[in-house]
């Protein structure tokens, strides 16, 4: 008999870092999923990635017994750290606060392709595009 699926969460925590601590500890006792060892198995996965910001999906099933389906890091994450900035424009669009080639739009736009909702890297290069446009990120040919 098939595990019966109990509750999904999703969770955004730096890469080979997470700890049993808030917010991971808040999210998961109540769910009755031991965070303890989820930390270990998140840390284990996401060590090479150190650094970076990496979502997960925690699929509960009835047992406490949990599967871990892991996501790309998130847009304004990857655009900040490729513009080199600390953070997007307060105001938008209407002020510019960094820029990216089309050469890193396209990249990022590749390791974003299997979250997005695009079939092909120039549509979800538009899509990045869009974000860095909102972010105050200039993108330069």
């Amino acid at each position: 008999m098939a595990k019966e699926v109990v509750k999904m969460i999703k969770l955004q925590l730096p890469a080979g870092k997470a700890t049993p601590a808030p917010p991971v500890g808040t999210v998961l006792g109540p769910a009755g999923v031991n965070s303890g060892e989820f930390c270990v198995k998140y840390n284990d996965a996401t060590k090479d990635k150190m650094g970076d910001i990496i979502p997960v999906e925690i699929t509960i099933y009835d047992d406490r017994s949990f599967d871990l389906r892991f996501l790309t890091p998130p847009t304004p994450f990857l655009l900040k750290k490729y513009a080199k900035i600390k953070s997007g424009s307060a105001k938008g669009s209407s002020e510019v606060v960094g820029s990216i080639t089309n050469a890193q739009l396209k990249e990022i736009a590749e390791i974003k392709l299997p979250d997005l909702n695009a079939y092909t890297v120039e549509e979800a290069m538009k899509i990045v595009a869009g974000t860095a446009k909102n972010m105050g990120i200039e993108i330069k040919d």
